[in-house]
């Protein structure tokens, strides 16, 4: 059973003018295509061809051997999550159960938001910002390259990209601003508190 490229969940001009049709045309046609057509290429003919991707994801990312499985897997699941974290018209404060939990957890909206851009731009190079449930509680967190919160214990809530290509078209080397627009414009606090119940 082959691995397949997910539909984008909107119109690739739907979140224009933040997120160019061309940035998700090269986003998701191009580099998370190449994820998928890799990991395939990686995993045919061994036991992980018929497994989920959550199985591949964690059957290889403690295993050295494995990092380009790993690595491809990872960012197969991690930019199906991205394009869930963003909605048309999204963004600003959210409302329900995860409002409380950033309150409670975080300090506050603009503390999280504050937290959150910084995780962004502080991740150097190429990785990911993420709301993550660690136990019972919210935490801001970032990682590298590929890496992911599943493999450290963590739940995912809510991730935004900070690979160059998500957003050079558009903001070319001002991630700041990009972030700025992410949570501003973009996120889908919908899908995070669709989340957070499934966590808890």
């Amino acid at each position: 059973m082959a691995f397949t490229l997910p539909e984008l969940p909107y119109a690739k001009d739907a979140l224009a003018p933040h997120i160019s049709a061309e940035t998700l045309t090269f986003h998701h046609d191009k580099h998370h295509a190449a994820y998928v057509t890799k990991l395939n290429e990686l995993v045919k003919g061994t036991a992980l061809e018929s497994v989920s991707l959550e199985e591949v994801i964690h059957a290889s990312a403690k295993d050295t051997t494995k990092a380009p499985i790993f690595n491809n897997a990872a960012q197969v699941w991690n930019h199906t999550f991205y394009w869930h974290s963003m909605k048309p018209n999204g963004g600003g404060e959210p409302k329900g159960e995860i409002a409380k939990l950033i309150d409670r957890d975080l300090g506050g909206y603009e503390k999280f938001k504050e937290d959150f851009k910084n995780a962004g731009i502080g991740q150097f190079g190429s990785g990911w910002a993420w709301l993550v449930m660690e136990g019972d509680k919210l935490k801001i967190t970032k990682t590298g390259n590929a890496d992911l919160p599943m493999v450290h214990g963590q739940k995912p809530i809510l991730t935004m990209d900070v690979w160059e290509h998500a957003y050079y078209l558009d903001y070319q080397n001002k991630r700041p601003d990009y972030i700025s627009t992410f949570l501003d414009k973009l996120v889908n606090w919908d899908f995070a508190e669709a989340n957070l119940t499934a966590a808890v």
